[in-house]
């Protein structure tokens, strides 16, 4: 594909900024531009010249309908189509779409998860045009971003807290930026560029898997006799199949202005990874959200299938998102680049306490919003960071972070000692040393790469809580410094306190060792190994404070989505027990009793044939088989016992009892199901092997 061809897709089913200075008058464009810039309401008559462009730019790309679409708590998007055709007399209709359909829609709120802010028979909802978020067509239809509120104007979705918490951010960071002589800031927003991971596998495969097709991950499956041992896979050379499937998604992605810039293999087989290039954090969320399901898509032209779950094979690695974050000015400062002047730098060096200060104090809270059923299976497991928050900021940085704090002198690499006072600071150079994979947070020269995200989840909360954590502290250092007598000396003292003070969350080790884990302990930093103890966590009453001092959720919104996370927990648990017993009784337990059969009437007939014949094999063979077996049932009867057995007083006590009970009949169940798989004919095993599973497409 020429250059020319690319450059002409790109941002082709988009009504961005360029279509709006093409097509819209010139006072409709400015009246966009300060709703977007300034937060000023767009007129009804500006609200109806916008949707009559959106309307006739997208049927000339052929789409016939709109959608308002949104982003509901279930953690993917919604859309509900309504055609463009309107009645005009008796016979004949006219192609029509107005302001009002365009700003604010009443979609049928009742089926969505809501954690009790509405009540069932309450159905109407509200969604709302995000007009900084830009419209596009897909499937014929022409999508408009919105958030979704209840009747009573309770956030239902995850955009509008983060747009909340973008505001907040915005407003706290510009207060700081003034201490510092910048007038010229209008708006600060957070950069996020995630990495997205993901299997592909032969769809034909796929359907032959009851546990994929219901849960998104093998219950069952014993370890093939290659995995990613020879670490051959990772960054290795693209299968033929696979490689016109990423040229396909790029294409598709391109037309939607998704940045897709890097894809590559990753470590384990199947297992693969695409990257975009940095943007707003609302428009990363919109961006990711598409791009997953357009992966899913694409990934069926072409007979496979997209795995987005964070474990979708045991004994490989599973799938993240790293969610790159940043923060940076209206002017194109990122505000976590080291300087190359003495103020640059002083400036750099706030904005990194009070982010290191963030984490320290919320370390709980950002664990809550990675919790979820598929990231409990990785997260700790030598292949994801593990669950406790600490953060890498690399060697050159951590000797200035030290050197602040003992008021010693630092020794830039290859130049002289220099002191570290905030008024003579040398120009910090930007982290070259590796960026420590076992890190949840590390620093990686201009940004923070939060390594714990799951691979199926919205990057909506994750950056929510990130913006307002950020907000907070920096609410606190402006408090501090704008009554300060002297800026320069209160300042360097600040910045000296908060790094003293919450300097036990830096690490830069290794985060798989054991060692890690007791030092992490010794420290006094949390260790939530698993969702249902995180989740205890979600409600403290300074992460209520937190939220609600900055606007971005009220108390009734938080514990509405603790609700809903939690319930969500029991019921992919509850999900993936009863697929397992049905898998056992429908299908593994009638092949292996015929298997065992067939084994049975070969040792008799060859006994009644040659007498004498030694079948200890055989017999040894048999009798492992019929014990597995009936411990196979044993472990079944006991998963469906406890599947109907009181779960709790509580959600707490549901979700605990789903993760200590149920999650652990099932690891047996599991581990007697994957022996016997391995002691079973291959043709005589109802389902792909995991062989098949991982190394069927070429």
């Amino acid at each position: 594909m020429n250059k020319e061809k690319v450059t002409e897709m790109f941002g082709s089913l988009v009504f961005n900024e360029e279509v709006m200075k093409q097509r819209l008058s010139a006072t409709c464009y400015k009246a966009w531009k300060k709703c977007v810039d300034e937060g000023t309401p767009l007129s009804l008559e500006h609200a109806h010249e916008m949707a009559a462009e959106m309307k006739n730019w997208a049927m000339d790309r052929g789409a016939t309908h709109f959608t308002h679409w949104f982003q509901p708590m279930t953690g993917v998007t919604a859309e509900k189509h309504d055609s463009f055709i309107a009645p005009e007399g008796s016979s004949k209709v006219l192609m029509a779409f107005s302001g009002k359909e365009l700003v604010r829609g009443e979609p049928d709120a009742s089926s969505f998860p809501s954690g009790g802010l509405r009540a069932t028979f309450e159905a109407r909802g509200y969604t709302a045009w995000d007009p900084t978020s830009f419209a596009f067509i897909k499937d014929g239809s022409l999508c408009i971003p919105t958030i979704f509120c209840s009747y009573s104007g309770q956030a239902l979705d995850k955009k509008t807290p983060l747009l909340r918490s973008q505001e907040e951010l915005s407003r706290q960071a510009v207060r700081v930026l003034r201490l510092f002589g910048d007038t010229d800031v209008k708006k600060v927003i957070s950069q996020v560029g995630p990495e997205q991971e993901y299997f592909l596998i032969d769809k034909d495969v796929y359907d032959q898997r009851e546990d994929l097709i219901l849960t998104g991950r093998t219950l069952f499956g014993a370890k093939p006799p290659k995995g990613q041992e020879l670490e051959d896979h990772y960054f290795g050379s693209i299968k033929p199949r696979v490689a016109a499937y990423m040229k396909d998604l790029d294409e598709e992605l391109w037309k939607l202005g998704i940045l897709a810039k890097t894809k590559h293999n990753e470590v384990a087989p199947a297992q693969h990874e695409l990257a975009p290039i940095y943007a707003g954090a609302n428009t990363a969320c919109d961006h990711n959200q598409l791009t997953m399901e357009i992966m899913k898509k694409v990934a069926a032209r072409h007979n496979l299938v997209c795995l987005l779950h964070e474990k979708p094979f045991a004994g490989v690695n599973g799938s993240g998102k790293h969610d790159n974050w940043s923060i940076s000015t209206d002017t194109g400062m990122n505000l976590f680049r080291p300087g190359s002047t003495p103020s640059q730098n002083a400036r750099f060096l706030l904005f990194l306490a009070a982010f290191i200060k963030g984490v320290d104090e919320y370390q709980d809270l950002l664990r809550c919003t990675v919790a979820n059923p598929g990231n409990d299976h990785r997260l700790g497991a030598q292949e994801a960071p593990p669950a406790i928050l600490s953060i890498f900021l690399g060697d050159e940085l951590t000797a200035i972070v030290d050197s602040i704090i003992h008021d010693t002198s630092y020794v830039e690499q290859g130049k002289k000692s220099l002191s570290i006072g905030i008024d003579a600071l040398p120009a910090i150079p930007q982290d070259t040393t590796d960026r420590n994979r076992t890190s949840p947070l590390a620093f990686t020269g201009n940004k923070f790469e939060f390594r714990m995200l799951g691979s199926s989840q919205s990057i909506s909360g994750p950056n929510t809580a990130l913006n307002t954590i950020m907000a907070e502290e920096l609410n606190q250092f402006a408090d501090e410094l704008e009554s300060a007598a002297d800026f320069t000396a209160a300042l360097h003292g600040l910045v000296k306190k908060v790094l003293t003070d919450h300097q036990r969350i830096i690490f830069n080790g290794n985060g798989y060792e054991e060692a890690w884990v007791q030092e992490a302990e010794r420290r006094g930093l949390s260790n939530l190994t698993c969702t249902a103890d995180a989740l205890k966590t979600y409600l403290q009453p300074r992460h209520i404070e937190l939220f609600r001092k900055h606007h971005v959720f009220t108390e009734e919104e938080l514990t509405a989505r603790n609700e809903i996370h939690l319930e969500n927990y029991c019921q992919v648990i509850g999900i993936e027990a009863r697929t397992m017993t049905d898998m056992v009784k429908r299908e593994i337990f009638p092949a292996v009793s015929k298997f065992s059969g067939e084994i049975a009437s070969s040792v008799a007939a060859k006994k009644t044939v040659l007498a004498g014949l030694d079948c200890s094999d055989e017999e040894n063979l048999l009798q492992r088989l019929c014990s597995l077996s009936a411990e196979m049932m044993r472990q079944t009867t006991a998963l469906e016992q406890a599947l109907t057995a009181p779960k709790g007083a509580d959600a707490y006590e549901a979700a605990h009892y789903y993760r200590y009970t149920i999650f652990e009949i099932m690891g047996k169940l599991r581990a007697v199901v994957d022996e016997l798989e391995t002691i079973t004919a291959a043709k005589a095993w109802p389902y792909p092997s995991y062989t098949e599973l991982l190394f069927s497409v070429k």
